[in-house]
């Protein structure tokens, strides 16, 4: 009598298989999570470029307000209201005798790095 042989065909996976889809799924999460921390980033330095730049306009405002003979150079902070930013008015000489440049300088001390916005209005 011949007896079939069974090969009996075990369930699950292999060491081999289970590893590739560990490092599949660990680089995936790090390009997601380096994509997320870029987003922050990026977040972050928009939100600065739009308060910086409202800030330096309404500073540039008061000093076009003020007569032309009365603008001297000097600085200070926005307060309660915008803590960490300060602003400095730098007013200097040009080659054209009646003309002056008014340059408005916005830093926010609690950023490390790209924490100033510059406006200059010759006048």
């Amino acid at each position: 009598m011949l007896q079939t042989m069974q090969i009996s065909k075990k369930n699950g996976f292999t060491l081999l298989e289970v590893m590739i889809a560990m490092s599949i799924l660990a680089i995936t999460l790090v390009v997601v999570f380096q994509s997320q921390s870029q987003s922050i980033s990026m977040a972050g330095r928009a939100r600065f470029e739009t308060t910086a730049s409202f800030l330096a306009q309404s500073k540039m405002v008061e000093v076009e307000a003020t007569n032309p003979e009365n603008v001297t150079s000097d600085s200070g902070d926005f307060g309660d209201d915008f803590p960490g930013y300060s602003w400095q008015v730098d007013v200097t000489e040009t080659e054209i005798e009646v003309l002056k440049k008014i340059e408005v300088k916005v830093v926010n001390e609690r950023m490390t790095s790209n924490n100033s916005f510059r406006l200059v209005l010759y006048r």
